[in-house]
């Protein structure tokens, strides 16, 4: 299967509100690896790694966040993989 890696960076009530433990549920349940971490602006910032079907998804989930979290912008730019092995919160 083609494997897909998207860079994302997601703004709005992101930080604070379990949005990166969230983001590491939804990557095991659908097998995508990569990373997420918080950056100082108040953005979330991930990389998502897998088949396009399984990125997609995750991406879906993430833009509606877990209950407290409010997505307000996403930025997203296509990379080429680098043979992400597990999804970790950094």
């Amino acid at each position: 299967m083609n494997r897909i890696r998207k860079h994302v960076w997601f703004r709005g009530r992101v930080q604070g509100v379990f949005f990166r433990a969230f983001t590491r549920e939804q990557a095991e349940q659908l097998g995508v690896k990569g990373w997420v971490r918080n950056l100082p602006d108040g953005r979330v910032e991930a990389v998502f790694e897998g088949t396009e079907d399984a990125v997609h998804e995750l991406l879906r989930r993430c833009q509606e966040g877990p209950p407290l979290a409010h997505v307000e912008g996403v930025e997203i730019m296509e990379e080429p993989p680098q043979g992400e092995k597990t999804f970790r919160i950094r």
